[in-house]
């Protein structure tokens, strides 16, 4: 089994001219970068349309992307932009904070400047609309274009989600669905052209990263949002009543990190529906998703085994129940579909004995992550000498604060057992660091992924998100040249002493 490692950035973390990470040259200078250091995989977050906290679990689609992420930069090589104009957009001053409420109100108004030049160009090559129409449709699939009509439904209701439209286009009335498609034919070609472009940028982006040696590691949450095409146009897919309101949603019950438990509010999955089907949508998902990236990190892993459903209504996760997952039979499903796809399996928290047995059986990579394994007890499974090989681990992850954050706020008793462990008692507190990537980078884990916010040695403020809070996460970006030439220098040194490159 060969040994690898990788870094953790999101896309929208990448340094770039407007206001956030996108498929500009600073990503092809990360890619080069990530190759000096001598690492083989970029782990990046789901790259869906983000909605409300602009979380990308969160997203309005499992079939479509993100268009802030699409580079503007290119649009003006097109043609289809000025740089003026790019340049004369508000995306915020901060180089190292996204607003994504400028960003909101900037970057679509500059994206339909290039669609209509974009339909100005097809026009005078001699393509009437229906030709642009079939040229889109061609190149997308059916659950995308159906995010497309979503949006431009979901914008003709002022934003609202569509569990508040009109009844008729709500329950999708087969009228209705065909009144409003030829009256915002417009609008939905609008999103079907962004998500043209963001599949062609990505694809590009993609495959130059591939053809470096460095492979892609996404991320699929779970759930669906419940704000989303999924849920509008699939409701037969969830545990919704015959109005289409939920029955149950999503979350996790009270633990020690939340007296009243998590309420996310994500619609369920009718899984006795989905077996019926073969787990048709599933296979659709995981099609797409391989589509865009080379492995696959399954979010919520323990959701296929048991799953925690909460009265919808309940203002708190506190009165919910265990629920029975689909368990093998869904991975067994993927495997006969697809043989052995390159999966890890998100089996982080409170694991039971069926939820470890799943995962085995899968024969997928578990996660193992440093900043749970230094307790005053020393009795943690995320402890390195506990870990089997066919593992992944982490320093942190995109919930976690940042190693040096969360070094410093170690109680006594878990500080003891950490300098104890590592016998770094001289390590000046500044560099301590790069004592837990040296931990993570020697496991026999097969693959070891450190966010590059813990290369560079960054405090809380460096951290992407925080569980149960909202309004300042998934915020924060790389400075140009943080990854610099003599940090790729120490990666590489490091993967090639624990034998993670040649």
């Amino acid at each position: 089994m060969k040994r690898e490692c990788g870094i953790l950035l999101p896309v929208s973390a990448l340094p770039s001219r407007y206001g956030i990470g996108a498929f500009s040259r600073e990503a092809y200078q990360f890619v080069d970068r990530l190759k000096e250091a001598g690492q083989s995989c970029w782990q990046i977050l789901p790259l869906g349309p983000t909605g409300y906290g602009d979380s990308p679990y969160q997203s309005f689609s499992a079939f479509a992307g993100n268009p802030y992420f699409i580079d503007l930069e290119q649009l003006t090589e097109q043609g289809l932009l000025t740089k003026a104009e790019c340049d004369a957009a508000d995306f915020g001053r901060n180089a190292q904070d996204i607003d994504y409420e400028k960003l909101y109100y900037n970057r679509f108004p500059l994206l339909r400047k290039a669609f209509e030049r974009w339909e100005e160009q097809e026009r005078q090559a001699g393509r009437d609309k229906a030709a642009l129409e079939k040229l889109l449709g061609d190149a997308l699939s059916e659950e995308t274009r159906e995010y497309c009509f979503y949006m431009a439904v979901k914008n003709e209701f002022g934003g609202k989600s569509w569990t508040e439209w009109d009844e008729d286009i709500r329950l999708r009335k087969a009228d209705a669905v065909s009144r409003y498609r030829e009256k915002l034919a417009d609008e939905i070609l609008f999103y079907e052209f962004q998500q043209y472009l963001f599949d062609i940028q990505w694809r590009k982006l993609k495959a130059y990263a591939n053809e470096q040696g460095i492979q892609i590691i996404g991320d699929i949450p779970i759930y669906v949002a419940f704000d989303g095409a999924d849920s509008w146009a699939h409701p037969e897919l969830f545990q919704f009543d015959k109005e289409n309101r939920p029955v149950a949603v999503a979350g996790c019950p009270p633990d020690g990190f939340s007296a009243t438990g998590q309420l996310w509010g994500n619609p369920l999955y009718r899984w006795d529906y989905h077996k019926k089907t073969g787990y048709d949508w599933w296979m659709q998902r995981l099609e797409y998703s391989f589509g865009l990236y080379d492995v696959v990190r399954i979010d919520h892993f323990r959701g296929f085994d048991e799953y925690y459903a909460i009265p919808y209504g309940d203002k708190t996760a506190e009165f919910g129940s265990w629920e029975q997952g689909p368990g093998y039979d869904f991975f067994q499903t993927i495997k006969k579909r697809f043989g052995e796809l390159d999966i890890i399996a998100e089996d982080l928290g409170f694991l039971t004995p069926s939820v470890l047995e799943l995962v085995e059986k899968t024969g997928y990579p578990g996660m193992k992550v440093l900043e749970f394994a230094f307790d005053a007890s020393g009795g943690s499974t995320y402890l390195p000498y506990k870990y089997p090989k066919n593992c992944v681990v982490y320093t942190g992850t995109h919930d976690n604060t940042t190693l040096q954050d969360w070094y410093q706020s170690l109680d006594e008793g878990a500080r003891w057992f950490a300098l104890q462990y590592l016998g770094n008692e001289r390590t000046p507190v500044n560099e301590i660091h790069w004592d837990y990537i040296r931990l993570a980078l020697q496991s026999v884990a097969r693959l070891a992924v450190i966010p590059l916010q813990d290369y560079l040695g960054l405090d809380a403020g460096a951290r992407i998100n925080e569980p149960s809070t909202l309004g300042k996460n998934w915020r924060w970006r790389m400075n140009p040249g943080d990854f610099s030439s003599e940090l790729a220098a120490r990666c590489r040194h490091l993967a090639r002493v624990y034998g993670r490159c040649k």
